[in-house]
């Protein structure tokens, strides 16, 4: 774990509602010369506190509107086993996440489609097909809250 002094952690908050600010601003914001802001930033980025800037999309207005979670079980549980299973998972564009899970199942989804056609289509061809799944169980949003940001 990183040791983040508070300035570290303001530097953080604004980047996450905002990864396109530019360090002068940064450095306004936080009340810093633009050099250390920007030394501070590139440290962040190095280190692997920053991994990415991104844009967030509005699923809905690309046709993903609908999430579903699916819980799933496995045959077996080796290592190169799960490795594969999350692999060719992940390699579906309706997936958007894959957790490797304890409890009652193994692994647990989080898809996004535009129609129940869609999702019988993902189901059907592709879930189905999985090597090593024995059975499933989908769970839909009905709506959803999601933090875009980690607080400090």
């Amino acid at each position: 774990m990183i040791n983040l002094d508070p300035i570290d952690k303001k530097i953080l908050k604004i980047l996450q509602e905002d990864g396109r600010i530019t360090t002068k601003e940064l450095a306004e914001k936080i009340h810093l010369s633009n050099t250390p802001v920007y030394e501070r930033v590139k440290k962040l980025e190095k280190s692997g506190v920053i991994r990415n800037y991104k844009a967030e999309i509005d699923p809905e207005k690309i046709g993903k509107g609908t999430t579903i979670f699916i819980m799933a079980s496995m045959n077996k549980h080796t290592k190169d086993v799960v490795d594969n299973f999350k692999k060719q998972l992940m390699s579906f564009p309706e997936v958007m996440e894959f957790y490797y899970i304890s409890g009652n199942h193994d692994a647990m989804l989080k898809i996004m489609v535009d129609t129940m056609h869609e999702y019988k289509l993902f189901i059907e061809e592709k879930l189905s097909n999985v090597e090593n799944i024995y059975q499933f169980q989908s769970i839909f949003a009905i709506s959803g809250e999601q933090k875009t940001a980690f607080e400090f």
